[in-house]
């Protein structure tokens, strides 16, 4: 049975390729066109928010992400609808009333991504709701233009539960389609990698803690270290480097949810050799400092 690591990884992957697909960037064209919804196609464990940047994003929303204690509210959200929507399609609402849903993608028996839209009200706003709203978001100490988020929250689109249902509806059978493009992905992937390549892997997972080396690597699964470089990046589209770093950086993540842990202790876990590569890595593959991404993720939980 893969690890966590391993599925996030996997997901990571599948999500990419599917984000490129033709069919992927038609459809969410044209959700979008047609619903006036943000949509998103998200990796399992993604400690970020779905629909941030899109341009059907509800303005309310975009106001709420400006600000730490309003976006920590909705990361847990976001956090509890992955660990809601495992098996079939759910909706949750925020502390200000908007929905927001997600649904899932499958192979097998294995969870590999989630489709997201939401941001709308299941009726219209009042006053005393968005007072009831503002109070939690003052009582969270968040500086905010009232005025404007006011505008903002009585702009939100409104769906009834049957109109919601059935763009939800659609949702599922477009996961459907995505979840067989998604298995002949996997497919393709498992036939294309030499034997070598998944000895390596194996290899590095094992030894990731350790100051491995591609000469050690290489030697490892019986190749010249030029002919494993070549190898290795033809298969999984990254240098040696690159990947190691990557897998090291996830284990990182996992650490970093112990709050009694140090960054530098986490660091030396992991099998980097000085601090400043570590920050430099990090920061690298994720856009942010660990200790950011700590505070964040500890948020969220």
């Amino acid at each position: 049975m893969p690890s966590t690591r391993q599925m996030t990884e996997r997901s990571k992957s599948v999500v990419s390729r599917l984000k490129q697909s033709q069919v992927y960037r038609d459809y969410e064209k044209a959700f979008g066109e047609t619903m006036g919804l943000p949509l998103n196609l998200r990796p399992l464990e993604a400690f970020d928010l779905p629909h941030h940047g899109s341009p059907q994003e509800n303005p309310f929303c975009a106001l709420m992400a400006q600000t730490n204690q309003t976006c920590s509210a909705c990361l847990q959200l976001q956090s509890k609808i992955e660990e809601e929507a495992q098996m079939e399609p759910k909706t949750l609402k925020c502390f200000a009333g908007l929905c927001d849903s997600a649904v899932p993608i499958r192979v097998g028996d294995g969870l590999v991504a989630f489709l997201q839209t939401g941001q709308i009200l299941l009726h219209k706003p009042t006053k005393r709701e968005f007072t009831r709203t503002t109070r939690q978001i003052l009582k969270w100490g968040t500086e905010v233009d009232l005025k404007r988020l006011e505008e903002a929250y009585f702009q939100t689109r409104v769906l009834t539960k049957e109109q919601y249902n059935a763009i939800l509806k659609l949702l599922t059978i477009f996961a459907q389609h995505l979840s067989t493009l998604s298995t002949q992905l996997l497919v393709r992937e498992q036939e294309s990698e030499s034997p070598a390549v998944s000895r390596a892997r194996v290899y590095i997972s094992k030894h990731q803690d350790e100051e491995i080396s591609l000469n050690e690597v290489s030697k490892a699964v019986n190749m010249s270290a030029f002919y494993f470089c070549k190898t290795f990046k033809k298969s999984t589209g990254m240098t040696f480097t690159d990947y190691l770093s990557r897998v090291r950086v996830e284990k990182v993540k996992n650490l970093l949810l112990n709050p009694h842990k140090r960054i530098s202790e986490v660091a030396y876990a992991t099998g980097f050799q000085s601090l400043s590569q570590f920050n430099r890595v990090f920061r690298k593959i994720t856009g942010e400092s660990p200790t950011i991404y700590r505070e964040r993720a500890l948020a969220a939980q």
